[in-house]
């Protein structure tokens, strides 16, 4: 008999839901029960690989990972249930010298993270894998910490673990609907009664798209085949063997009780499952592919000589999950209030499992995450991403790019060209070189010649480099043209809108109509939530604009703090509203011809927005920039959009315009210092360490955060800070995130985000510092800092101004009237 209501309610009995339970009843919510469709672990966890590795993207997915294989360890002692437990390390293999300074990058950064991964010569390499052929390996890297585990028993002992502390797990028990009432979950629905709570977690794994879909709820993921092969015992095979991996080769290797696993995450990968998971699948697997895995087996003989004559005691293949950007789904869904999911594990859920448990037990109990999870947080997801096609076809490359290098700007080439700016074939046929975010395909850059419209990609300058450079100077003397119609715009109206916003947002929204303010959201411990700007259209109406990726988060954070009684209505103009930047020192001469308008700073000052008439179409200007020169944003009625393009075109030939792509933005925004949230600035982080003060006005009765926010400032300097990194070699390498900073034999802080500034012609890097006491100027000028980048320190200034105008005399245009 199942009880007629509970606290919290899980649906499914892998691994992660196993975990999220034991973790629920840690921190004491013991009426807690989860629910099995099947048997524990039947869907994908039973057959999953087990390997246990540490080194994560971020610090705090880090951290989770290291939770992971810590809980390993004393799970079995606690639960009495063996877990299967091995700490014997893993070895990375590099075959080509790219892969090895990925590696390198990889270890580096893992030191910032306070993991211990060391560089390995093949003498080293031969010692811990000694049936290895070394035939063309370059080098390598040794994880001690890694290990593996049986998933199996592992997601045992978190039931145990659960039903000792009081949580129930009922198995042979399938839910059929989620309750909803007025947007939040009620309860769920079995074939045989309904049970009531005001929090629900889906954990169904490869069921859960489909599952959560019935609700009105996205969650984009899909199957994909995942193949294996088990030998039989190979003689004198060493006990305790590493995990390895040879990512070139697309394999990976475990040594299990005298035999070799040997799996892969092969290039153009088999999605599986389309049209649903059939609802009786249990502890199944697919049919053999000899076909697809037999070039991989290949790869596999000739590296571990040995399996030439050994054989083949199971061929495997079973589904996984796998999300459009191969990152999970963890937290509260937009659709439904107290619906919460941790799905689509791209093959990581095992070592993920302690940590995904430990950080949703915590967001379901206090409201929020612990720490930063903007990486998985189930908001980073678009409503389209839920398309059969597209997950389809995504998941064909989504399954062998966990393998693949990992380049910085690497472009997904799978279900692309979605979502297009009404001037995407203009742009085309201007030369544009497509990328992609949330679906958006945007310009990285332009060009007519042929053999550069292809990204050669590496860790040093690829070939689009001296392209950017120019549209970068561009901008800095003559102007260029951005399509920036993938920045997200909400219109925000009502009678009680300016004290709603007023409320959200943490800078003064109460001002003159036609005037722009650029702000944050924050949350009640003032990490920041958005990095917006709000332009006042008129008494009662507000134009809210934010980045392309947070277009479902912006939302939620919006609708979940809208008081019930508060006369509000949010509306995403996104799609109607392209937005154009119009940037460099020439852009007023451009403005004033094409508007025959008065664009000078006396009538149309810094922070300012009115609209203005270009060609037939009417247009709102905004003065405000991304890129640090003078320049307009200029928002366009979707149908007006090509005319006024048109128009800008064919007047700024004579100004020198040309276009420019968000590579170009990306260098301009990091020389002057400006953030980029989920990167340099989240949920963790106060407008006061972020250098953001100057966006908050603490003086408000009343905001989201201010408490916080005053309690932080009563305490005098903050001990870590954002500021601005710049290598002082001029031929030093690129940053991308998370590189070390070090003070003599500490490290002091971390990279968030870099890029080569072409204007001021060095490597540069936003970086948070930590230090006790504060981190001021005097603090940054007296002391030497250095930058590690693949296993290598290269000295660097700091500072908390940005190495291009610093003074922002460019953006103000003070010279003129």
């Amino acid at each position: 008999m199942l009880p007629a209501s509970a606290e919290v309610i899980i649906i499914g009995g892998g691994i992660a839901g196993c975990s999220v339970a034991y973790h629920l009843a840690k921190l004491g919510i013991t009426d807690v029960i989860l629910l099995e469709r099947k048997q524990l672990t039947c869907g994908t966890t039973w057959h999953a690989a087990g390997l246990v590795t540490q080194l994560r993207s971020t610090r705090n997915m880090t951290e989770l990972a290291k939770y992971t294989g810590e809980l390993f360890r004393s799970l079995g002692e606690e639960t009495g249930q063996e877990t299967g437990y091995k700490q014997n390390g893993a070895l990375r293999l590099a075959m080509h010298e790219a892969r090895l300074e990925e590696l390198l990058r990889g270890a580096s950064m893992g030191r910032n993270f306070g993991l211990q991964m060391d560089a390995v010569a093949l003498e080293q390499i031969a010692e811990r894998w000694p049936l290895l052929n070394l035939d063309g390996v370059v080098g390598g890297i040794w994880a001690p910490n890694d290990g593996q585990v049986n998933p199996a028993d592992v997601t045992q002992a978190y039931a145990k673990g659960a039903r000792m502390a009081g949580a129930r797990i009922v198995e042979e028990t399938p839910v059929e609907q989620i309750l909803i009432e007025f947007g939040k979950v009620k309860g769920v629905r079995t074939a045989a009664e309904e049970i009531l709570a005001k929090k629900v977690v889906i954990c169904g794994g490869m069921w859960s798209r489909d599952f959560a879909a019935k609700a009105g709820v996205c969650l984009p993921l899909h199957a994909a085949e995942h193949f294996y092969a088990v030998t039989q015992t190979v003689p004198d095979l060493p006990s305790g063997l590493p995990v390895l991996f040879v990512a070139d080769e697309e394999t990976y290797y475990k040594e299990d009780a005298g035999k070799l696993l040997v799996g892969c995450f092969e290039k153009n990968a088999k999605p599986w499952g389309r049209n649903g998971i059939p609802p009786d699948f249990c502890f199944d697997s697919l049919p053999e592919d000899f076909d697809h895995f037999e070039r991989i087996l290949e790869k596999a003989v000739n590296r571990v000589p040995v399996l030439a004559n050994t054989g083949i005691q199971l061929f495997f293949n079973g589904p996984e999950s796998f999300t459009p950007d191969n990152r999970y789904l963890l937290g509260e869904t937009a659709e439904v209030g107290g619906l919460y999911t941790a799905s689509g594990f791209n093959s990581i859920g095992i070592l993920s499992s302690g940590g995904v448990g430990k950080a949703l037990a915590y967001w379901i109990k206090e409201g929020h995450p612990e720490v930063d999870l903007v990486d998985v947080d189930v908001l980073r997801m678009m409503p389209f991403q839920s398309n059969r096609s597209y997950l389809h076809d995504r998941t064909k490359e989504a399954l062998g790019l966990l393998f693949d290098m990992h380049w910085p700007y690497r472009q997904f080439e799978t279900a692309r060209y979605i979502r297009k700016s009404p001037i995407h074939d203009r742009l085309g046929r201007a030369g544009a070189v497509w990328t992609e975010i949330a679906g958006w395909e945007r310009p990285g850059y332009f060009t007519s010649n042929d053999a550069k419209r292809l990204i050669r990609y590496s860790y040093g300058k690829q070939n689009w480099f001296d392209i950017v450079g120019e549209e970068c100077r561009n901008t800095a003397e003559h102007v260029t043209l951005f399509d920036q119609s993938c920045f997200v715009k909400f219109s925000v109206e009502g009678r009680d809108a300016c004290s709603f916003l007023n409320r959200i947002c943490a800078n003064e929204i109460d001002v003159p109509v036609g005037r722009l303010v650029y702000t944050q959201c924050l949350n009640e411990r003032g990490g920041i939530e958005a990095d917006v700007t709000v332009t006042r259209l008129s008494e009662t109406a507000f134009l809210y604009v934010t980045a392309a990726t947070s277009q479902t988060k912006d939302m939620t954070w919006l609708r979940r703090n809208a008081p019930d009684e508060a006369h509000v209505f949010i509306t995403d103009v996104t799609s109607g509203l392209p937005m154009f930047g119009l940037m460099g020192p020439k852009s007023r001469a451009v403005m004033s011809e094409i508007a025959g308008e008065d664009f000078s700073n006396s009538s149309f000052p810094f922070g300012t927005s009115r609209e203005v008439e270009i060609g037939y179409a009417k247009v709102r200007a905004s003065r405000v920039t991304y890129v640090g020169e003078l320049g307009w944003e200029l928002y366009v009625p979707a149908e007006f959009a090509c005319h006024v393009f048109d128009r800008l075109a064919e007047i700024g030939v004579r100004y020198g315009l040309r276009h420019g792509g968000y590579f170009a933005i990306g260098s301009m925004r990091v020389e002057k210092g400006y953030r980029h949230w989920g990167h340099d600035i989240g949920p963790d982080d106060t407008p006061y360490q972020a250098g953001l003060g100057f966006a908050i006005n603490p003086d408000k009765s009343d905001f989201i955060g201010r408490d916080a926010l005053l309690r932080q400032k009563d305490k005098g300097p903050v001990s870590r800070r954002l500021v601005h990194l710049k290598i002082s070699d001029p031929e030093g390498p690129l940053l991308y995130h998370q590189e070390p900073v070090w003070v003599g034999g500490s490290v002091v802080g971390h990279v968030t985000s870099g890029a080569f500034g072409h204007r001021v012609g060095a490597s540069l890097g936003l970086a948070y510092l930590t230090r006790e006491g504060g981190v001021d100027k005097e603090f940054l000028e007296e002391t030497s800092f250095e930058v590690e980048v693949a296993g290598k320190r290269y000295p660097a200034e700091a500072s908390l101004s940005a190495f291009y105008d610093p003074r922002n005399e460019k953006i103000r245009d003070l010279h003129q009237s």
